[in-house]
């Protein structure tokens, strides 16, 4: 199974063999983007959400719960932008992508403003690391690997007691017109909208985590915070 394999309707929509096809395309543009065509990654983003995806992943700081000098794991760390913001916020870091060219692409960002790019690849359903390593886990739009149990498994053993994962899962256009119109639409027909087709609370419950979705009001959206904290 690959980070891909769960991007698919919710169960109350239909399943036709239209459906099915037209899920297969977008989890084959969707391995696309994070892999052969990571480089569009940025643009993409941009472009998607009108300017704002940069500030819908910095609202996960403020849930860290994190004094500056902690160490903190990011989950699927794209091209490496929140890395920066990590950085900037005095925290120590450690990131995690399954995508090669994205970890090429991070890394080569990191290097060129003369910062450590302590990158690995791995996947979330087996982390590298020992038990109750990290301060924090962050994730920002991940793909739906981030709520499979093995995941949340790996995820809690690698943290430290109370410590919280954070994940930013989605964001709300809230203003923009015509244009907000068409990509809140291109959203909802990609499975971008919903819970990733299970129950949330439950799936986090059942890994030991306490749960809860805090909104946050950004410039002409909202975005999305889901706060699991380590029971």
């Amino acid at each position: 199974m690959t980070e891909f394999d769960n991007i698919s309707p919710r169960p109350d929509q239909p399943r036709t063999k239209i459906g099915k096809a037209w899920w297969s395309l977008v989890r084959f543009g969707f391995r696309l983007l994070y892999n052969e065509m990571a480089w569009t990654y940025d643009l993409v983003s941009r472009v998607v959400s009108m300017g704002q995806w940069r500030n819908w992943q910095r609202v996960a700081l403020k849930h860290l719960n994190a004094e500056p000098g902690a160490l903190i794991l990011e989950a699927a760390h794209g091209t490496g932008n929140f890395q920066f913001d990590l950085a900037a916020a005095g925290y120590r870091r450690i990131a995690f992508d399954f995508s090669a060219q994205m970890g090429r692409i991070a890394r080569r960002k990191l290097q060129k403003n003369n910062l450590p790019a302590p990158l690995v690849r791995a996947m979330g359903q087996h982390l590298p690391f020992p038990d109750a390593t990290f301060d924090a886990i962050v994730s920002t739009f991940p793909t739906p690997f981030i709520v499979e149990k093995e995941t949340l498994r790996e995820t809690y053993r690698v943290l430290k007691p109370g410590a919280r994962l954070v994940i930013v899962p989605n964001a709300v256009l809230t203003s923009g017109g015509a244009a907000k119109d068409v990509l809140e639409t291109a959203y909802r027909v990609t499975g971008q909208r919903g819970a990733w087709g299970v129950d949330i609370e439950n799936r986090f419950a059942q890994a030991g985590f306490n749960v809860r979705l805090v909104m946050e009001p950004c410039k002409r959206s909202i975005a999305q915070v889901l706060i699991a904290e380590k029971s």
